[in-house]
Parts: structure tokens; C-alpha cells; sequence
């Protein structure tokens, strides 16, 4: 079908849009065009892998990361929402080449096509290494990694702090060679050390334990390690982070880094004061051993003793020298141990005759019964000579026989029944004895009474009860009263 003419002169001269001859279509608005064109581009590239190297790499205020990717003859624009931004496991920088999965679509703001990232990776382990020598260079150029700014190790931490993940075998390894070297307190913050979120983890325990007051209830550390075990560049790209470095760099106690094994190499070890090539060297840098201690010690208290004891020494040399010129001790005592010595046998030989000689007295004398009952007159005289006064035998007696006789009165005038065999009566009810008129009425049935030469039981019946009198002017009733 034929378009339009324009040789006309109404259609090419007109001043305002009128439909030709046989055209349906209406104009499309800025809008509309606009719409159609990005559900083409959507519909068409639903999801796109762009790999590309970023450049004006910038982030909103709102959390938005926008960039360009471009590589030898063209360039296209990308925007990451806040929340795959947020997860992204590296910082974007110029220059780094990448690989952006997301979805192609337009941007009717500027009438540009662009992509949406949805997640972006390093392109390879070079454009990896090529970011992480671009890293260290500036954090270098700072002064973060200068040998200056290197710390002394304290000799013998009495806290140790361990940043660390909690489960993995290298807090044990950690543990089982302090045990072994040098018994220490421990406190571990367990962190990620992998993956999303490791890497702002490792440096918020870093500063933690760096924020710790001393004396406080929990002591802080006089050393930190911060550990981790071995595997690829991308495993250990969290202690890479400039946020781990710099934590690192600005701890005011002194840090050991301890990542990966002996060819694994971390910015966080340019920043740490001491790089062990392993977890386990890490532990046996941080104490000495304790064995190796106690027998340096040991030496220095030998060495000691060997100090004191030197004077000592030279001075038992010089009086031995000297004892040695005196006289034997012996030769000053020979003469007195002579006569000490001749004493002894005349004491001997006097002990000897004496026994001799009252031998020969004893054997002179004879017993005899004559002179056996002589002997016991003798006493008997000497006894019938001694005088025994009896008053001191019977006054103590008589004093005795005056108390007892007085405590027997006392007994015969509180006896109960002393006063029966004066016409009295003795009224009990139960074995027990009434006093009172109530007792009466509350007694049992029977009533026992007493009298000097027996006792008869009887009832009380049409007891009635009258006002207790005192007792002195009570009188005795009659004893037919009790009686019905």
C-alpha cells in the first residue's frame, strides 16, 4: 500500500496534522513509544550474563550502586537495587572486570537501554588478584601495612582473645596447643569467616574485643588472633576487605593473623603486628612454652643459689685453712680425760670396798624372836603414849543426831494424816484429795473418806453449791451432811 504523497502542496505546506487519505494510525505520545520499546527489550532479553569491566562506579545515597560496563567498542549502563548491593561480596571499583547477571531493560528517562544487576561477580581469579594488588596498594599508600606501626608481642598474655568461627577445627587446634604449651585463658568471638557478612563480622569482634574495659567483668585481652583455616582466594576474600584491615590496623591490642596456611596470603596479615603461617603457629607464637620456662627458671634459681653461696663457699675455705694450724682438739684434752679417767677407777674401787664392808655388818647381825618381841613393845609403848580425845569423835555425832531428830519433827507436822487421830477426815476422790466444793460437784460418784482407824466410800447426792467463804471464818461442816 502506497504511503502518503508529499508532492502535494496542502499536505507538505499544512499547519496543522491532518490524517491522510486512508491512514488509520494514530500518533504515538513520547510515553507510549517509550513502553513499547521496553517490553520489546524485556520480552526479547529476559535475562542477560554481560561480562565487562565497570567504570563510574558510584552508590546513592539511597544504597543504589550504579555503573557502567564496557569493553573495546561499546558501553552499556547498570543499576543494583540496595538489597543485591548489599550482598555483594566485594567493593566495585574502576577498572575491575566483572560478570553481571540481571535483566536487560530501558530507561525511558534518557532513552537508554541498560541492565539490571542482579548479581555480580569477579570475572576470574586474575580480575580477583588484579582488585586485591589494586587494594593493597592504596591501603599501603596510607601507611597501614608500615613496619613501623608493628607492635611487640606481650611475652605472656594472661587473656587471649580469638576471632574465629566457633565450630571449625581451628579453635581446637588453637586450644590443644595453648594446653600443651602454655595453659591460658581464652575468649573466643565467634564470627563468619566465609561467605556474605564474614567479613563485617571479623572486623565489629576485632574492635570489640579492642573496646573491652580493663578490670571490667570481662577481662580484656593482652593479645588477639584473629584464625582461619585454608582454601581458595574466594574463601579467604573476607579478610581481604578494607573494613577487616582497617579494624585490624587501628586495635590497641596487639593482633596475630593467623588465615589460611603458609601460601595463602591476606591483607589482613600486611595489617596484623605478627602473620603466622597457620592457626596452630599462631598459638605457639602467642606464649612460650611452659616446660622450656619452668627449666629456665629453674637455671637462673641454681645460678642464684650458686651466687649466694659463693661467699660461703670461699668462706668455709678460709677457716678450714685457719682450723687447720690450731691443736687437734683431742691433744687439749688428753690430760684432763687421763685424770678423769683415774677418778673413775678410784670411784670404782670405793664403791667396792664399801659394799664389802656393810656385806660383813650384815652378816654380823643375828634375828631373834627375843629381840623381834622386844621391838614390838617398843611400839606398843610409843602407841599407849599417844592420847585419843573421844570428843572428837562423839561432838560431830551429836551434831548430826540434832539435825536428823529436828528433820523428823519437821516431817511428823506436815503428814497428812497426822491429824486423823484427832477426830479429822481425810476426803479424796480417785486417789487424788478435794479441797474445794467444786471439786465435789465435778468428782466422780464415789467419794473415799479417810479416818484414823479405816476408810468408807460414800455418794454425794443434792449437792448444791454456795458462796466459797474465806477460810478463816469457814466452819467445818457436819460429817452427816455428806450423807443422804
Amino acid at each position: 500500500m502506497p504511503g502518503p504523497s508529499f508532492d502535494d502542496d496542502d499536505s507538505a505546506a499544512g499547519l496543522v496534522a491532518k490524517g491522510a487519505a486512508g491512514d488509520n494510525a494514530a500518533p504515538l505520545s513520547i510515553t507510549e513509544i517509550s513502553q513499547l520499546l521496553k517490553r520489546t527489550v524485556e520480552e526479547r532479553f529476559g535475562f542477560v550474563k554481560l561480562r565487562g569491566e565497570l567504570s563510574g562506579v558510584k552508590r546513592a545515597a539511597s544504597g543504589h550502586f550504579y555503573c557502567s560496563l564496557k569493553d573495546e567498542g561499546a558501553v552499556i549502563d547498570g543499576v543494583m537495587w540496595r538489597g543485591n548491593a548489599e550482598r555483594l561480596g566485594f567493593r566495585p571499583e574502576d577498572g575491575i572486570e566483572v560478570v553481571a547477571s540481571g535483566k536487560l531493560t530501558t530507561y525511558p528517562g534518557r532513552s537508554k537501554y541498560q541492565i539490571v544487576i542482579e548479581r555480580m561477580e569477579i570475572a576470574g581469579e586474575g580480575a580477583l588478584l588484579a582488585l586485591l594488588e589494586k587494594t593493597r596498594q592504596r591501603l599501603a599508600a596510607e601507611g597501614l601495612f608500615a613496619p613501623e606501626r608493628k607492635r611487640p608481642l606481650p611475652y605472656l598474655p594472661r587473656v587471649i582473645g580469638v576471632v574465629t568461627s566457633p565450630t571449625g577445627a581451628v579453635i581446637r587446634d588453637i586450644l590443644h596447643r595453648l594446653a600443651d604449651r602454655f595453659p591460658s585463658r581464652v575468649l573466643v568471638w565467634p564470627v563468619l569467616v566465609q561467605g556474605q557478612g564474614s567479613a563485617e563480622q571479623v572486623a565489629a569482634a576485632v574492635r570489640g574485643f579492642g573496646a573491652l574495659a580493663e578490670g571490667g567483668a570481662v577481662p580484656r585481652p593482652d593479645l588477639l588472633i584473629v584464625a582461619r583455616g585454608g582454601g581458595s582466594i574466594e574463601d579467604l576474600w573476607g579478610f581481604n576487605e578494607e573494613t577487616v584491615v582497617r579494624a585490624i590496623a587501628e586495635s590497641p591490642i596487639p593482633v596475630i593473623s593467623a588465615v589460611g596456611h603458609e601460601t595463602d596470603t591476606t591483607l589482613a596479615d600486611y595489617a596484623a603486628d605478627r602473620r603466622a603461617p597457620t592457626p596452630t603457629a599462631a598459638a605457639e607464637i602467642a606464649v612460650p612454652v611452659l616446660r622450656d620456662l619452668t627449666a629456665t627458671l629453674d637455671e637462673f634459681a641454681l645460678r642464684q643459689r650458686k651466687s649466694v653461696m659463693r661467699p660461703v663457699t670461699l668462706g668455709r675455705e678460709r677457716l678450714e685453712a685457719r682450723v687447720a694450724r690450731f691443736p687437734q682438739p683431742e691433744a687439749l684434752v688428753a690430760a684432763k680425760a687421763q685424770a678423769l679417767d683415774d677418778l673413775a677407777e678410784r670411784l670404782r674401787r670405793g664403791l667396792a670396798d664399801r659394799a664389802g664392808k656393810g656385806r660383813e655388818r650384815l652378816s654380823e647381825l643375828r634375828l631373834s624372836p627375843a629381840m623381834l618381841q622386844r621391838g614390838l613393845r617398843d611400839a606398843q609403848q610409843r602407841l599407849n603414849s599417844v592420847r585419843l580425845v573421844p570428843a572428837l569423835v562423839t561432838r560431830p555425832l551429836a551434831e548430826r543426831g540434832e539435825r536428823l531428830a529436828a528433820l523428823e519433827r519437821l516431817r511428823r507436822s506436815l503428814d497428812p494424816k497426822a491429824p486423823l487421830e484427832r477426830g479429822y477426815a481425810l476426803v479424796s476422790a480417785s486417789g487424788h484429795p478435794v479441797v474445794s466444793s467444786r471439786a465435789v460437784a465435778a468428782a466422780q460418784p464415789v467419794l473415799t473418806l479417810e479416818f484414823a482407824d479405816g476408810s468408807v466410800e460414800v455418794s454425794p447426792l443434792g449437792v448444791s453449791r454456795s458462796k466459797p467463804r474465806p477460810v478463816a471464818q469457814a466452819k467445818r461442816p457436819a460429817q452427816d451432811d455428806l450423807f443422804e
